[in-house]
């Protein structure tokens, strides 16, 4: 889709775009293709979080996806509907006029065989809630994409010591495996943003590390102030002294004197098993 295919669509229609609904429509069809290809493998029912005009619904069904399709845009929802008329007379597609943050997708994609997918191009504004809802439902994913910041897309995909390395990363890292595979420019997007984007895909971890209120509370602390050392960093985390959290990283094989961005999930988590013993 050109930008003026875009403005022309928006304009027949009597629309523009909401910067209060955080809206930047890609508009590049060889990039939506290619973001189709990562969200839609053969079989797949695909949850789309912010379909707007349809720009990747339109490559997903094209791939033979199922597609459920979650807009909050009460203007777009029937331009969607007309758009894609055939599709959902097929059944083949399925509108949902909603918050994406309110949305379970485990509870949506539970009466569908895997492949289970989950993907959008999140507006900057609720990326933060829409990836914890991702996390919150691994169990019940087969794939995640999203098109985040590219900053945010740096910061999920960073390793231990790494610049970007933080509690972001751990948190969505103890759930899924994190691929960076395409940065999208900001000429794709029409209005044009501030700033670049990228496709992340998560894949679920063959054995996810449970998120216990010791592995958040360690791993909030930890990065809460990136220059301090863990020895100082988790004094008295959730009430344990400084002797229980020497002995818990001698057993966890943890430095006390190095820092939290030298940590990666597995240690978190050894750190807290250790704690609840």
């Amino acid at each position: 889709m050109s930008q003026e295919s875009t403005k022309d669509l928006l304009a027949r229609h009597g629309l523009a775009p909401k910067s209060s609904f955080g809206q930047n429509f890609l508009q590049d069809r060889n990039l939506t293709d290619k973001l189709a290809a990562l969200c839609a493998p053969d079989g797949a029912t695909v949850l789309e979080l912010g379909a707007g005009l349809g720009a990747l619904t339109g490559p997903l069904l094209q791939r033979g996806a199922r597609v459920i399709a979650v807009e909050r845009d009460r203007d777009l929802v029937p331009v969607l509907r007309v758009e894609f008329a055939d599709a959902v007379e097929q059944g083949r597609l399925e509108l949902v006029e909603a918050d994406a943050k309110a949305v379970d997708p485990a509870k949506i994609l539970a009466p569908f065989p895997a492949p289970r997918v989950l993907c959008g191009n999140l507006p900057y504004n609720i990326t933060g809630p829409l990836i914890e809802n991702a996390v919150k439902a691994s169990g019940a994913l087969d794939r995640v994409v999203f098109l985040v910041q590219l900053e945010v897309a740096d910061r999920l995909a960073s390793s231990p010591g790494g610049e970007d390395y933080g509690a972001l990363s751990v948190f969505v890292q103890a759930a899924y495996r994190v691929e960076r595979p395409l940065v999208i420019r900001r000429g794709a997007f029409y209005p044009q943003p501030r700033v670049d984007s990228a496709v992340v895909v998560f894949t679920p971890q063959a054995e996810r590390v449970a998120e216990t209120d010791a592995f958040r509370a360690l791993v909030k602390a930890a990065f809460s102030q990136r220059r301090k050392k863990l020895r100082n960093a988790w004094q008295r985390v959730l009430g344990h002294s400084s002797a229980e959290i020497e002995g818990a990283a001698e057993r966890a094989g943890i430095n006390l004197e190095s820092r939290g961005e030298t940590l990666g999930v597995a240690a978190f988590a050894a750190m807290a098993h250790e704690l609840g013993r």
